[in-house]
């Protein structure tokens, strides 16, 4: 089973795990970084919950999924027109003042990490904000059908390195909101210089 057969089989119960937490702690930093009503790219928005969070601040949101039942979920809740993409489709360029990548890329393929991110770092405009969170870790392993790619602190700067034009604002790690979680959550905020 592929890792996005999981969400679209999954897609309720794992709206219903996911959309009540309470991701406040983890916005504040990334709005900081931001001019009110600026334009976010909300890559792999699952249930829809952050973009809807971001719209009701009174940001312009735009928002990808590449789980068919996860997009209908995610455009009825937010109403905004959700895309079905994958983040190896992104060709944008210089469109967005942030972008908001929490828990999504921890499904990118560890060698397609690099292309990936750079595809974000050029979908940014010169001073936007890049935010992204992995499982806490070094390797990659399978869960439940799922695929994951989880990165630890030295493998997060090494990737950072890459991008000539990229400066770390912050990195720090959060423990799993859900209640019956543990998890170790490394949250990445990143600055693509002008």
């Amino acid at each position: 089973m592929k890792t996005i057969d999981y969400y679209n089989k999954h897609a309720e119960e794992f709206t219903a795990s996911t959309f009540e937490v309470d991701m406040e702690s983890l916005y504040q930093p990334f709005l900081a970084e931001l001019p009110e009503g600026t334009r976010i790219f909300d890559v792999g928005c699952g249930s829809g919950r952050d973009t809807l969070a971001f719209k009701n601040k009174g940001y312009q949101v735009d928002a990808i999924d590449y789980s068919e039942e996860l997009v209908k979920k995610a455009s009825r809740l937010t109403g905004i027109p959700i895309k079905l993409k994958s983040f190896y489709e992104i060709d944008d360029y210089e469109a967005y003042d942030g972008i908001w990548a929490c828990a999504s890329l921890l499904h990118c393929e560890r060698n397609h990490l690099k292309e990936v991110i750079g595809k974000l770092v050029s979908a940014l405009k010169p001073n936007g904000v890049l935010y992204m969170s992995f499982k806490y870790g070094n390797g990659d392993r399978q869960k439940e059908g799922r695929q994951f790619t989880d990165l630890g602190e030295e493998q997060a700067e090494a990737l950072r390195k890459q991008f000539n034009y990229v400066q770390k604002i912050k990195q720090w790690i959060t423990i799993d909101q859900r209640p019956d979680r543990q998890e170790k959550w490394l949250n990445l905020l990143w600055k693509k210089y002008a």
